[in-house]
């Protein structure tokens, strides 16, 4: 408890588990999570049972901050559909809600000591692999939960969990079924192959051939609508000096930092609390502190009896020792008698909305301040960003007084001595690279004000760093392409057709006289064939195509083969014999790996059950959307 809330709650894993935690929460609707206004109608019901409005407000905002995450420093709220997510979110509640329901009609319960063991029993909530009561309020806190709200959660997913995993773990597959499947994955086949090169066939297309699939196809050459725009750029990165830092102010700094060294001690302490709970309130809890005050201040020693009956599972076991900490890391009453004691001195009773505290001083120790030779870069470094943030915040303002007053981009580039650019064109889907890779760039250039009545835009932010301000220069229309313009496109495509329907006629001719009896190595001719025996499914030394067509391949009788064509993904065919199935032998097959497919297709017929049941009680329940 108490114990280096920032550094343990702010971890990787936990920030991960906490985030799905938060996720599900909103989709199983607490109420409590968000504080809205009551009263609205319910955007579905679930037989009877509503799904609020605010459960469905909730759980659409966490799932758009976590689209705009992933989007990163670009993201573009914009570019999300409102309707189709809050479908999403809203489809995702009443499923669930249908499950749910489902649990508790069959009497499946989740009790509160069962709540209480997941809770002890989760990392996230430990310090030093013991359960932290503060570290694990201070977890829920960090995303607007309290235990009981937690707990609710539990409850709810542990429910929908007993019904899902029935069908999972009581799935199952025969002996038989699995023998079958383990020899066809043991199953090897023999093959003999050769290879027709995509670029074997020497072809083109002719003058009368290219225009005619021109005409034909006319529509599709026409130019995308695109557009040339100019631009101020104003980057913070062009704004930080370091040779703008005064040596006043960066002494005023180290002083800053000097100041901060002084407050900044560490204090190792350990201390016994005394829970106030549903099984001892307030009153009864302050009575038995005072008495275990009492027995710390007649001698007794202080880490057995925190031991013995501090309520801090956390820190009990080492004797409520709760390690070095600094300010800022504790709740305020806790800290504030913490630092007021002097080395070795106990405290009086501290109450804290955990319940009642008794603290001891076990050790100070302060942090040494760099000399200022050592701390000048540093520092230099520091105040030249904070003046260029400064100065990045002024000069976007006038940057956007500039641009909205001014007709052209002139002026604000004269003031702001901030140079004109001008861009490659791009359509309205912007462009890889360049100012344009940005998609509100891409938005702005083509609304209506900028576009047509040839304004400034207002500054757009690409980033935190930097903002931009656009002025179309060109608008390049839609326009039918001449046949001179894309003549060599078209000879491509039409060359590249006929190289393919080459191919497949040579490949074609190649099987049909395999059929008649003609050697595979007179059929190939100058290409080389490649004889394989033993081939098992995923074999690497084999082309993936062929791989994969050859275990699909019909058996051949007894004596013949079997022939096949096979895409190549190169654009080349392949020519593909199937001499033999070879079956895998029954001695060949082991114990383990009987088992570990036996789980595996266990686990997916199990998954498919539970999905059967959740659509046959979702298409049964009474549903109501508004």
């Amino acid at each position: 408890m108490l114990q280096s809330i920032r550094d343990n709650s702010q971890g990787i894993v936990a920030k991960v588990i906490v985030g799905l935690i938060v996720v599900t929460f909103a989709l199983f609707g607490v109420e409590s999570l968000v504080s809205l206004t009551g009263g609205s109608n319910a955007p579905a019901t679930v037989n009877g049972v509503d799904v609020s409005e605010r459960d469905l407000y909730q759980g659409v905002e966490l799932q758009r901050r976590q689209l705009l995450a992933q989007m990163g420093e670009n993201a573009d709220p914009t570019q999300i559909d409102e309707n189709m997510l809050r479908g999403v979110v809203l489809d995702s509640l009443i499923q669930q809600q249908v499950m749910l329901q489902s649990a508790q009609n069959q009497g499946l319960a989740f009790t509160d000591a069962m709540a209480d063991q997941m809770v002890l029993a989760t990392p996230e909530f430990q310090v030093e692999g013991q359960f932290n009561r503060n570290q694990y309020e201070a977890t829920l806190r960090n995303v607007g939960l309290t235990p009981l709200m937690y707990r609710e959660y539990l409850r709810k997913e542990n429910l929908i969990a007993q019904e899902r995993n029935a069908l999972l773990l009581s799935s199952f597959v025969t002996k038989e079924s699995l023998q079958q499947l383990v020899e066809l994955e043991r199953q090897t086949r023999d093959v003999a192959y050769f290879t027709l090169p995509a670029d074997s066939a020497d072809v083109s297309a002719t003058d009368e051939e290219i225009a005619e699939y021109y005409e034909q196809n006319i529509a599709q050459y026409m130019t995308d609508e695109q557009v040339i725009v100019d631009y101020l750029l104003l980057d913070k990165a062009n704004l930080a000096s370091a040779d703008g830092v005064t040596e006043e102010e960066l002494d005023a700094q180290y002083q800053q930092l000097l100041a901060g060294y002084q407050g900044d001690e560490l204090r190792r302490s350990a201390h016994i609390l005394v829970e106030i709970s549903d099984q001892q309130d307030a009153a009864a809890a302050q009575e038995k502190a005072q008495a275990l005050l009492d027995r710390v201040n007649a001698g007794e020693d202080f880490a057995a009896l925190a031991k013995e009956a501090s309520d801090d599972f956390g820190s009990a076991d080492q004797g409520g020792d709760l390690g070095f900490n600094g300010k800022d890391v504790f709740v305020g009453p806790f800290e504030d008698a913490l630092f007021s004691l002097n080395e070795g001195q106990v405290s009086g009773l501290v109450e804290t909305e955990f319940g009642y505290h008794i603290i001891k001083l076990l050790e100070v120790k302060t942090k040494e301040a760099p000399s200022f030779d050592e701390a000048k870069d540093q520092l230099r470094q520091e105040l030249a960003a904070q003046k260029a943030e400064a100065t990045y915040v002024t000069e976007r303002d006038r940057l956007a007084d500039l641009s909205f007053s001014s007709g052209d981009l002139e002026e604000p580039a004269a003031e702001l001595q901030l140079e004109i650019q001008t861009s490659e064109a791009f359509g309205r889907a912007g462009s890889v690279d360049g100012i344009a890779a940005n998609s509100r760039v891409s938005q702005a250039a083509f609304a209506a004000e900028v576009l047509s009545d040839g304004v400034n835009s207002d500054v757009i932010d690409l980033d935190n760093n930097r903002s931009v301000v656009i002025r179309v220069k060109e608008h390049l229309r839609p326009r039918q392409q001449e046949l001179a313009e894309v003549k060599d496109l078209i000879a491509g495509q039409l060359a590249a057709e006929k190289r393919s329907d080459a191919l497949q006629q040579a490949a074609d001719d190649a099987v049909a006289k395999l059929l008649d009896g003609a050697e595979l190595a007179v059929v190939a001719g100058d290409q080389q064939v490649i004889e394989k025996s033993d081939v098992a499914r995923g074999d690497q030394q084999v082309d993936p195509a062929i791989a994969a067509r050859l275990f699909a391949m019909p058996h051949p009788a007894e004596g013949q083969a079997t022939y096949q064509v096979v895409d190549l993904f190169d654009g080349g065919k392949a020519v593909v014999v199937l001499k033999a199935v070879n079956a895998a032998a029954d001695a060949e097959i082991e114990e383990a790996q009987l088992k570990a497919m036996a789980g595996f297709i266990a686990n997916g017929r199990g998954q498919q059950l539970y999905q059967q049941q959740l659509n046959e009680l979702t298409a049964k329940a009474e549903i109501e959307r508004l």
